[in-house]
């Protein structure tokens, strides 16, 4: 199952009896504000569900699949999710 960003606000709204553009003011504002700790370089912890964190991945030769022919990628910074113990049990 998928579920989308009107779905999830929806289902905040619900949760926290509140209106649904609050729940959406809400859900932008904390994705943003885990946007300005990673892009600030800091790690987001939230306590029973898991944490965010800036990962890096080194320069690498690759292969333009059009026409074969080596490429060089640049390293780059990523964002990476370790999942925390309650959420790893609330799945199994």
């Amino acid at each position: 199952m998928h579920v989308n960003k009107s779905e999830l606000i929806d289902a905040i709204a619900k949760s926290a009896d509140i209106s649904k553009a609050a729940a959406g003011r809400a859900l932008d504002a904390t994705v943003a504000s885990i946007k300005t700790s990673l892009r600030k370089g800091s790690m987001v912890t939230l306590v029973g569900f898991g944490t965010f964190y800036v990962g890096k991945r080194a320069a690498r030769g690759g292969r333009n699949p059009r026409t074969g022919a080596s490429i060089k990628i640049k390293a780059a910074k990523v964002p990476k999710f370790r999942a925390g113990k309650a959420l790893k049990d609330a799945l199994n």
